[in-house]
C-alpha cells in the first residue's frame, strides 16, 4: 500500500516534554497532514470521546483548550447517577503529562500533503459540573497516586521490611514506580465469511494455528502493524498466530480467501495510566490498518462458541527507584532461590486473590465477556494462582487467575499476570481495582509483620484450614491444572463459583460489600462512582439481552430447519428432528398455554426482575447449547 511508504513523513507521537504552547504549534505547522485535534476522556463505561477540533482553531484557542478544555453533554456520555439530562454539563480537560498520538486515516489522503489525514488525540479527564473529576482515567490516575504514597508511607511505618529488601533505610526511596502492559489477542477474517466451528474446533485441538507462519494479506497487514506500532514508540516486542484459526484458501487469483485467523502483539511495559491509553490506541491501529487490506478485526472475547475466545493478559508490578539512582523490584525476594517473593509482593498476590469477587465486576463486565470465562478452553474461571513447583521452577500454569512471573536471573521482571480480562475489558479501572486490592493485601501484611515462610505457608493452606487474612473455606494454590486435577464441584467448593452472568457478576457488589473498602481506599471510588459503574453496566447487560442476544437466538432457532427427506431418512432421523422440534418451540414459539423461554427473559427484563431474567439467560443459554449440538448431529446423518 502505497501509504505506508511516507511514514519517516509522519508525526506519531507528542510527548509530554512538547505539549507547550511553542513547541506543540511549531510540530503542528511542520506536519500539515495533521488536520485536527481532539479530546479524549474515558467515561465510566470505558467508552472515549472524539471530536474533530481544526489544528487552526486549536492553535489560535490553544491556552483557552488547554486550561478548560472542551465541554460536551453529559447524555452523551456514560455517567448515570452523576450527568443526568438536567445536569449534563460535562468539560473535557486535556492530560499534559501523557503522551498524545497521532490517529491516521489511511484511506484519506490529504489533497494537499497526499499524506493520510490525522487526528492528534489528546488523553483527557472529564470534569461534572467544574467541580467533580470522574471517568476511568481520573480513577486510575487517583489510584496510582494513593497506592505510591500508601506504600512508602507503610515502609516506613514497618521498618522490618526493609530486612527483607536491598536497602538499608526506608528513606533510601525515592519513588515507587507502578508498571503494566497488557497482550492483545483479536480475531481476523474476511468479511462475510462464516466460521465452521467443527474445523475450527478440530484445528485448535490439533493446536495447528499456534506460532504458525502468517500468509497472504494476514502477513502483511500483520507486518505493516508491528511498524506502524513500532513508529508511535510503543515498543512492539513480536506479534505472531494464536490457538484459533483455520488454513486460509489459495484462489486461482493467487489471493488468499476464507481468513479466520487468531492473532496476539505485544509491547513493553509503561505506567499504568500510559498502558491504559497505549491499549486504547493499539486497538484503534490494528482495526485501521487491517481493514485497509479489506481484513475484518473483531476484539471479541467470545467471538465463535466453541473455539478458544481472546484474552488481555494485563501485567502488573511495583518497583523502586532509589535516591542513588538504582531501581529494585518492590516484589522480588532478597535470594531468588530461596523465595518466591518478598512479603510486599505476597501481599500484593492475596489481595488480588482475595478481593477478586469485586474486581471481577470491572474486569468481566459484558455477556461477551462471560462467554469467554468458561472451562475448558484455557480460560481462567477459578480465582486461584500458580507460584511453581519450587523457586527453581517458575509456573507456566495457563489454568489460573493470576500467574507469579518470575525469571531466576532477573528479579526486576517478577510480576503478577492477570489472565482474565479480555479485548473490550476497561483497561483503565482494571489495573485501578487490581492495584488497590494489592495494597489491600500489602497495608495487611506489613502491620502484621509477616515474613516470605509465613505467607507462602499461608496462601499454599487448604480450603478449610485458617489462615492470615484469606478466608478460611477457600484454596489460593494450585500447581495442577485446575481443569483436569479438580471435578466441578471442587473447583466451586475450594476457589469460588464463578459468576454465570453479567447480572450474577454486579451482585458481588451485594454479597462481598465488605471487600469495597478495598477500592474506597482513600476515595478513589466512593459510593457514587460504584453505583453509577453498576447502572451503567447493569443498562448495557439487559439491552444487549432484550434487543441483541435474544433476536440472535431467534435467528439462529429459525435457522435449524428440517432437511430430511421421506423416502432417504430413518425413524432415528424423525426421532432426533422430533426433539428438536420441541426444544425450538421451548427456546422461541409461544402457545396459548406457555410463553416460550425467550419470551420470559423479555418479560423479567421488562419489569427489571434482574434475578429472574439471570436465572433464565443461563438456562437459554444451557438450552441453546444442546440445540446446536442436535442439529449439527441430525445433519450429519443425513444424505
Amino acid at each position: 500500500m502505497t501509504m505506508f511508504a511516507h511514514l519517516d513523513k509522519l508525526l506519531f507521537t507528542v510527548y509530554p516534554e512538547d505539549h507547550s504552547k511553542e513547541k506543540l504549534t511549531a510540530l503542528l505547522r511542520e506536519h500539515p497532514e495533521v488536520k485536527f485535534v481532539s479530546f479524549v476522556g474515558i467515561d465510566i463505561g470505558g467508552h472515549d470521546t472524539d471530536e474533530k477540533i481544526p489544528v487552526d482553531l486549536f492553535i489560535e484557542d490553544m491556552d483557552q483548550f488547554f486550561d478548560h478544555g472542551v465541554q460536551t453533554d453529559g447524555s452523551s456520555v456514560v455517567l448515570p447517577g452523576i450527568a443526568a439530562l438536567n445536569n449534563a454539563k460535562v468539560d473535557i480537560i486535556p492530560d499534559l503529562d501523557s503522551n498524545w498520538f497521532v490517529d491516521y486515516n489511511w484511506t484519506h489522503l490529504g489533497w494537499d500533503t497526499g499524506l493520510p489525514v490525522g487526528t492528534l488525540r489528546i488523553p483527557a479527564f472529564l470534569l461534572h459540573n467544574e467541580i467533580l473529576e470522574v471517568g476511568s482515567r481520573v480513577i486510575l490516575r487517583n489510584c496510582e497516586k494513593t497506592f505510591k504514597d500508601v506504600l512508602k508511607q507503610l515502609i516506613k511505618e514497618n521498618p522490618y521490611i526493609v530486612d527483607h529488601l536491598p536497602i538499608a533505610d526506608a528513606d533510601d526511596i525515592d519513588e515507587v514506580l507502578l508498571t503494566g502492559a497488557t497482550e492483545l489477542e483479536f480475531w481476523v477474517r474476511s468479511p462475510e465469511d462464516r466460521a465452521d466451528r467443527e474445523q475450527l474446533s478440530t484445528s485448535q485441538e490439533l493446536k495447528e494455528q499456534y506460532w504458525q507462519r502468517t500468509r497472504g494479506s494476514v502477513r502483511t497487514a500483520l507486518e505493516e502493524a508491528l511498524i506502524v506500532l513500532d513508529r508511535y514508540g510503543f515498543g512492539v516486542e513480536m506479534g505472531h498466530k494464536e490457538v484459533g484459526g483455520v488454513k486460509a484458501k489459495l484462489s486461482s487469483s493467487g489471493e488468499y480467501d476464507h481468513i479466520m485467523e487468531q492473532l496476539e502483539i505485544d509491547w513493553t511495559y509503561s505506567t499504568p495510566l500510559q498502558a491504559a491509553d497505549n491499549d486504547l490506541h493499539i486497538r484503534y491501529v490494528v482495526k485501521d490498518v487491517f481493514r485497509a487490506h479489506g481484513l475484518d478485526v473483531t476484539f471479541m472475547a467470545k467471538p465463535i462458541e466453541g473455539v478458544a475466545g481472546s484474552g488481555k493478559h494485563t501485567h502488573m508490578g511495583v518497583a523502586a527507584r532509589l535516591k542513588d539512582g538504582r531501581k529494585i523490584n518492590l516484589f522480588a525476594p532478597m535470594d531468588m532461590k530461596e523465595d518466591f517473593m518478598n512479603p510486599i509482593g505476597y501481599g500484593a498476590l492475596m489481595g488480588l486473590l482475595k478481593n477478586y469477587e469485586v474486581i471481577n465486576p470491572f474486569v468481566t463486565s459484558s455477556n461477551d465477556a462471560i462467554n469467554r470465562l468458561r472451562p475448558g478452553f484455557e480460560a481462567p474461571v477459578c480465582v486461584v494462582t500458580s507460584l511453581g513447583r519450587s523457586t527453581t521452577n517458575p509456573s507456566r500454569n495457563r489454568t489460573v487467575l493470576a500467574g507469579l512471573v518470575r525469571e531466576m536471573k532477573s528479579p526486576m521482571s517478577l510480576r503478577f499476570e492477570l489472565r482474565s480480562p479480555c479485548p473490550k475489558s476497561n483497561t483503565y479501572l482494571v489495573f485501578a481495582t487490581s492495584y488497590l486490592s494489592m495494597l489491600d493485601g500489602i497495608r495487611a501484611v506489613l502491620e502484621a509483620g509477616k515474613t516470605e515462610k509465613e505467607l507462602e505457608a499461608a496462601i499454599s493452606k487448604r480450603a478449610g484450614e485458617e489462615a492470615f487474612y484469606l478466608e478460611k473455606d477457600r484454596a489460593y494454590r494450585s500447581e495442577e491444572d485446575v481443569f483436569d486435577g479438580y471435578t466441578q464441584e471442587e473447583r466451586d467448593r475450594f476457589f469460588g463459583r464463578p459468576p454465570a452472568t453479567v447480572w450474577e457478576n454486579l451482585c458481588s457488589f451485594k454479597t462481598h460489600e465488605d471487600k469495597l473498602d478495598a477500592l474506597l481506599q482513600d476515595n478513589v471510588f466512593d459510593h457514587v462512582t460504584l453505583e453509577s459503574y453498576r447502572l451503567a453496566t447493569l443498562a448495557q447487560w439487559a439491552m444487549e439481552l432484550h434487543n441483541r442476544i435474544i433476536p440472535n437466538m431467534m435467528d439462529l432457532i429459525r435457522e435449524c430447519r428440517p432437511t430430511h427427506v421421506k423416502d432417504e431418512c430413518t425413524d432415528y432421523d424423525v426421532q432426533n428432528w422430533k426433539k428438536i422440534q420441541e426444544l425450538r418451540t421451548y427456546l422461541g414459539q409461544d402457545t396459548l398455554k406457555q410463553k416460550s423461554l425467550l419470551t420470559r427473559i423479555k418479560d423479567a427484563l421488562d419489569r427489571a426482575d434482574y434475578q429472574t431474567a439471570s436465572d433464565l439467560q443461563i438456562e437459554m443459554m444451557q438450552k441453546v447449547e444442546l440445540l446446536v449440538k442436535s442439529y449439527a448431529a441430525y445433519r450429519k446423518n443425513l444424505f
